[in-house]
């Protein structure tokens, strides 16, 4: 007999220990003989990563579909692994290192990577003892780490085959750069801040000009967020069509401070109605302007150091062609190693007090920061390596135009083709420690060799150089003869963006770049579940990769879901107080409330809304089945493997055998569609509305009679349904099925599978007229229910039930199912008549009506004036509500989720107002 209360802390560890055992997560377990293959890579948690809400409901639904189609008797992986996460692990073992006043540089790179493992051991990889907590069904035996040694060849093979292809190549361009972490970012890895700031507004004098800020015709106004920037200028834009400055386009104007004399352009860039209409041109220092600068073969001046101080006096770039003067010299010593905001005011006072600053404004914009060192970044011209992932992503536009590939909801795909069209080279080089370092050599002259290893590169400019005569040729000969190969090259200091080695995950955690059984049996994967925010990240990376070197696309599917917000519907942050940890959340309600809550909200399109009390609720749900498990038991209900469902002679069995049909139909088009919360949803209807609520209750009467065959009969079919709910509910609810599942298994008797392993639902009994039958009973006896609640019947009256103009199978019925009515529904006689009774409340079941005579049961008066009074309060709220959302300001200036919970409110009482208008109408009709 189970426990009379289901105790989710004790069960869950326990059956986590039962799966870990079995190995009941191998790849290929529970499947049948030459099943098809259906593989999910997990999205790779950084090894720095916790359990987020995020993380919760992606591996929900990934598991739901592992555990369906393992269910189904398919060949499953779900390949867990880690990714090592560059910046964010750095930074981590930095921060450890400074506790104890070390530096990363006071450390030689070995000795600080031998650091990050030995951190990565003591405590990388937390989460994904917390994502066995949730229930997720790995193959944790084929555990990757983006660094391991077959992850690690494969990024090398990746690396040096689109090297000598021409699709990755260094080059010198603006970056994102981070001041704070030392690195070039990505501009996936830049946030856009919006910021109070200023528009300072300079004069440039008008080269060959006598400077006067009285006469506009001497100097051109620019303007520009960031002063600093200045130092470096080497043009001026304005536009091509505008008549204030046709003359002066092909002339200098003279920076001020650095006196350097820089050309006029004409460029569309320029907007004539913006500003001024000229705009500085600096090409070391904007993304647009550096676009300007190669336009008009401008010079490219970087006047900052890494660490985004200025750099000037010691600049051979920046002293190009300018006159030294000691006026000069004394200011540039000044600005020479200031921090480029300390800068920015010094050179804001020089500039007025030289005359050449006309105004200044107030200027809210944005400002990119990078997203992990939470700096603003810099726009910084540097060597780099790219890839030419332009290229690389034809293919995979074509994919996804073609359908091979399909996004789920459809809509994403145009942002993935708003992003792959317009695709920039991607910039994969790091300037950290932590990661795959590339597999680049400089030769004496700076001549690169790329290959997979050291020696390779070695011999590769032993044949270039000694192939060539010159000077080189004796030098390399030279150091031959000693054998120093440290001396002939040097190896690129970079490591690779994380995410090159994340986008190659499909095919390298398969065994890649070796043909490997599982790199036959499983690629290519099938469906991708992601957050909407690493589509650029990731999704198109991987659509690249897999497509260049497997010929074949990753997966076909890739499901979007949206984002877990609380339950106001506000993004959630520590800044705001209100993230909500899952760990908390398991262990008040238990994973199986968390997993189901998360399953039935996760509607396509939506986010979801994440209320504890909601999974308070739903852990009632898990209660109720573990409830009506205990009646069963208490009623003599066991398996009998004898028992076909064509055996049920009763309605009532008849019924909800038909009615489980139709569950699992629902439940399994919901899954197979990816509607998850349509899949919740019917399994949810089926349990508690039908089997808790309505099968247990109609099967009472059987389990208390004298009539053995029906009770033998029930308890089968009883026995039957219960083991297909937990079938069912299985990939939502793993835990308690799992556990139900064991302890239903009879006296002295053991499963011959664990439940993971069992077939999943396929009854294909239907009887309509069985099922019409019930339902119908199920309708009346809930019609009069609800009648009685409307109209404040007090429970303990009975109340006549009479119905008006049944035909012949109504009237069959009526006599048929006339105990289970009067039981169920609270009335009293039943009886037929031609017209409904004076005072009576009404409803329509088919073509009959069913009346209550309510009699003295009611004051209909007074229940008239309640109902009237509360659909006065109701009409006042929704026109407050309506008012509100009609004022576009209040729409236009409100959090969306403040917007979102007020429209919430206002459809919540429409429905109300619905409701209490029907209960008001019987209330007449009776009067």
């Amino acid at each position: 007999m189970l426990e009379k209360t289901y105790d989710a802390k004790t069960v869950e560890p326990r059956i986590a220990k039962t799966w870990d055992e079995a190995d009941a997560f191998r790849a290929g377990a529970g499947a049948d003989d030459g099943a098809e293959a259906f593989a999910i890579v997990i999205p790779p948690p950084n090894v720095t990563g916790y359990l987020h809400m995020g993380h919760a409901l992606n591996n929900t639904l990934q598991d739901i579909l592992v555990r369906f189609e393992r269910m189904r008797g398919k060949n499953v992986l779900w390949q867990p692994g880690m990714d090592h996460a560059g910046i964010a692990t750095q930074m981590v073992v930095e921060r450890r290192l400074a506790e104890k006043n070390i530096k990363r540089r006071d450390l030689a790179r070995e000795e600080f990577i031998d650091k990050v493992w030995e951190w990565k051991a003591e405590s990388g990889g937390a989460i994904f003892n917390q994502l066995k907590r949730l229930g997720a069904s790995c193959d944790w035996s084929r555990e990757r780490f983006t660094m391991d040694e077959g992850l690690s060849k494969a990024v090398l093979e990746v690396f040096v085959t689109l090297y000598k292809e021409g699709l990755i190549y260094k080059d010198k361009r603006l970056v994102n750069w981070d001041p704070k972490l030392l690195t070039a970012i990505s501009d996936l890895e830049v946030e856009q801040k919006e910021v109070d700031g200023h528009l300072w507004h300079f004069r440039y004098p008008v080269e060959g000009e006598t400077y006067d800020p009285e006469n506009p015709a001497t100097y051109v106004t620019v303007a520009t967020t960031r002063p600093e920037t200045m130092l470096g200028d080497t043009g001026v834009a304005v536009h091509p069509e505008d008549e204030r400055y046709r003359k002066l386009v092909g002339r200098n104007v003279v920076l001020p401070i650095v006196g350097r004399a820089i050309p006029v352009v004409a460029d569309e860039y320029s907007d004539p109605e913006k500003g001024t209409g000229a705009v500085k041109i600096t090409p070391a220092h904007d993304f647009n302007d550096f676009e300007v600068g190669r336009r008009h073969k401008l010079r490219a001046i970087n006047i900052l150091t890494t660490e985004a101080t200025i750099d000037i006096t010691d600049n051979d770039d920046f002293l190009e062609g300018v006159e030294v003067t000691p006026l000069r010299e004394g200011v540039w010593n000044q600005l020479h190693g200031m921090d480029r905001f300390e800068a920015r005011k010094l050179i804001v006072q020089i500039m007025e007090e030289g005359g050449f600053l006309a105004k200044i404004e107030p200027h809210r914009h944005m400002v990119p920061h990078g997203d992990r060192g939470g700096v603003p970044i810099e726009p910084f011209l540097t060597d780099q390596w790219y890839v030419n992932a332009a290229e690389l992503a034809k293919p995979a536009i074509a994919s996804v135009r073609e359908g091979r590939t399909n996004f789920v909801p459809k809509n994403w795909e145009k942002t993935y083709f708003d992003w792959m069209e317009n695709i920039q080279p991607w910039t994969i080089s790091r300037q950290l420690w932590w990661g795959h370092q590339i597999p680049a050599w400089y030769g004496p002259d700076g001549h690169i060799f790329v290959e997979k290893s050291e020696e390779a590169a070695l011999e590769a400019a032993i044949q270039h150089y000694l192939a060539h005569e010159g000077p080189w040729k004796a030098w390399v000969e030279e150091r031959l003869e000693n054998f120093e190969p440290g001396a002939i090259l040097t190896r690129d200091e970079d490591v690779l963006d994380t995410w090159f080695s994340s986008a190659l995950w499909p095919f390298s955690t398969l065994g890649w770049p070796d043909e490997t059984p599982e790199l036959k049996t499983y690629y290519q994967t099938d469906v991708l579940v992601t957050g909407f925010d690493i589509i650029f990240f990731w999704v198109a990376r991987m659509m690249m990769m897999g497509l260049h070197f497997m010929d074949e696309e990753p997966f076909h599917t890739v499901y979007v879901h949206a984002l877990v917000r609380d339950k106001h519907g506000a993004k959630m942050s520590k800044s705001k107080g209100n993230v909500i940890d899952p760990l908390e959340l398991i262990d008040e309600y238990g994973a199986d409330a968390l997993r189901f809550t998360l399953a039935i909200m996760a509607a396509q399109g939506r986010d979801v809304k994440l209320d504890p009390a909601r999974i308070a609720g739903y852990r009632n749900f898990g209660t109720k089945l573990w409830n009506a498990t205990r009646f069963a038991q208490m009623n003599g209900v066991v398996r009998n493997d004898e028992f076909w469902l064509g055996d049920a002679k009763l309605a009532v069995n008849r019924w909800i055998l038909t009615e489980l049909t139709r569950a699992a139909r629902a439940v399994t088009e919901g899954i197979t569609s990816y509607r998850f919360n349509e899949a919740a949803g019917a399994a949810y209807r089926f349990v508690w509305n039908l089997v808790c609520d309505w099968y247990v209750e109609l099967l009472k009467p059987v389990f208390m009679g004298d009539d053995e065959a029906a009770k033998a009969e029930s308890r089968a079919c009883f026995a039957f349904v219960l083991d297909e709910i937990y079938k069912l509910l299985h990939p939502m609810m793993p835990f308690m099925t799992e556990e139900l599942w064991a302890q239903t298994a009879g006296e002295g008797r053991q499963r011959s599978t664990l439940l993971c392993h069992a077939k999943w639902p396929a009854p294909g009994f239907e009887d309509g007229e069985a099922a019409a039958d019930i339902n119908w009973l199920v309708d009346l006896v809930s019609g009069t229910r609800s009648v009685r609640s409307e109209m404040n019947v007090p429970p303990a009256a009975i109340a006549p039930l009479v119905v008006v103009d049944a035909n012949e199978i109504t009237r069959e019925r009526l006599v048929r199912h006339e105990k289970a009515i009067r039981r169920l529904a609270r009335v009293g006689e039943i009886s037929l008549a031609d017209t409904a009774p004076k005072g009576s409340a009404q409803l329509v079941l088919g073509e009959a009506t069913i009346c209550l005579p309510l009699g003295d049961l009611v004051d209909l008066k007074a229940e008239e004036a309640r109902l009237k009074k509360e659909i006065a309060k109701v009409t006042e709220e929704i026109a407050r509500l309506a008012k509100k959302l009609s004022n576009e300001k209040f729409v236009a200036n409100a959090p969306e989720e403040v917007v979102t919970a007020e429209r919430e409110k206002l459809a919540e009482f429409e429905e109300t107002q619905a409701r209490l208008a029907v209960a008001l109408e019987r209330v007449r009709s009776a009067g």
